[in-house]
């Protein structure tokens, strides 16, 4: 079992949490996106009482919300520590999730190219097009990463199959805490790579879309990889 290195999560101005019957999930939400931008940093103690009086509420919601968030791995409890954000992936996590993603996320491109609607093309296609080209160094912004996964889980989602969209978003979510660890911005080939992708869902074509999907897969692995490499050199 991890042990916390003690660091708390930074203190904030109040949030205010909309009081609807879904609000718990408004706080799910809001925790998982501190942890997947590293707000919350790796293995950092995270204070039932504190996010209580930021945003409001109870502790009963703000546990709640943890319990779910540890079952998707981005939260865990430790005896005498309470919860706290995952620690730092290893190279291990790193290989389980792409082999799960090589699993799942080419035969979700290829039922996303047969179920999508129009409507949710023309999402799928204003987020690509706002992409735009690669800056100058060949790289996207930070802004673009959230695009960028976006796409992924739009693609995930168009399969209409809500266990393959869940457990995607939730691999998804698990990756771009490791590139973002790694300072890894998304290189403009793998935006060519992933747009071939929604040409194939786009058109409608199950075949091809599953093989780009791959393929792009393979290509992100490998990056990710190297990246790993040259931020932590052998001694």
């Amino acid at each position: 079992m991890p042990i916390s290195t003690g660091r708390q999560a930074p203190a904030t101005r109040p949030r205010k949490i909309k009081r609807s019957k879904g609000f718990v999930d408004e706080i799910v939400e809001m925790i998982r996106a501190d942890i997947i931008s590293l707000r919350i940093p790796p293995d950092t103690r995270i204070s039932i009482d504190s996010l209580a009086r930021q945003l409001g509420v109870s502790q009963t919601p703000i546990r709640e919300a943890l319990s779910r968030l540890e079952a998707t791995g981005l939260v865990s409890k430790q005896r005498f520590v309470g919860y706290c954000s995952a620690p730092q992936a290893t190279q291990n996590q790193l290989d389980e999730l792409f082999e799960l993603r090589l699993l799942l996320e080419p035969d979700a491109a290829r039922r996303a190219a047969e179920r999508m609607t129009d409507a949710e093309l023309q999402v799928i296609g204003s987020i690509t097009r706002k992409l735009g080209p690669a800056n100058a160094s060949g790289t996207s912004s930070r802004f673009s990463l959230q695009d960028y996964s976006e796409l992924h889980n739009l693609i995930a989602s168009g399969t209409h199959n809500s266990l393959i969209a869940d457990a995607l978003a939730n691999v998804h979510a698990h990756v771009q805490i490791f590139r973002l660890q790694l300072n890894a911005e998304v290189p403009r080939e793998a935006y060519a790579e992933l747009k071939a992708v929604i040409r194939a869902v786009t058109n409608r074509q199950p075949t091809e879309a599953e093989a780009a999907m791959r393929s792009h897969l393979e290509k992100s692995q490998e990056r990710l990889l190297a990246a790993r490499a040259a931020a932590t050199p052998d001694t």
